[in-house]
């Protein structure tokens, strides 16, 4: 593969346990370090570490900011960020 300075994933370890999501993540994060990937993902726990997370509500961006961030201002992203908790997604 190429050492693109963009990456775009859309939902590409949606299909994925946990556990193999986490080192597919950890393995991104490695290989793409000083440089730009957008992971655009429902499942929010896999972002939690992201540099910035932008929260999209109707086609507009609602909320940005780091996961302590969002989690502190208690919109949009922490709502969801805590249904996917209380439901038992990690």
């Amino acid at each position: 593969m190429q050492k693109p300075k963009l990456l775009i994933l859309d939902e590409a370890t949606s299909a994925l346990d946990y556990n193999t999501e986490r080192q597919v993540c950890l393995n991104l994060a490695e290989e793409f370090r000083g440089r730009t990937v957008f992971f655009i993902t429902h499942r929010l726990a896999t972002i939690r570490n992201a540099d910035l997370i932008v929260v999209m509500d109707s086609g507009r961006v609602a909320e940005q900011g780091t996961h302590h961030e969002l989690m502190a201002i208690e919109g949009n992203y922490y709502c969801l960020y805590r249904q996917q908790e209380a439901a038992g997604d990690p």
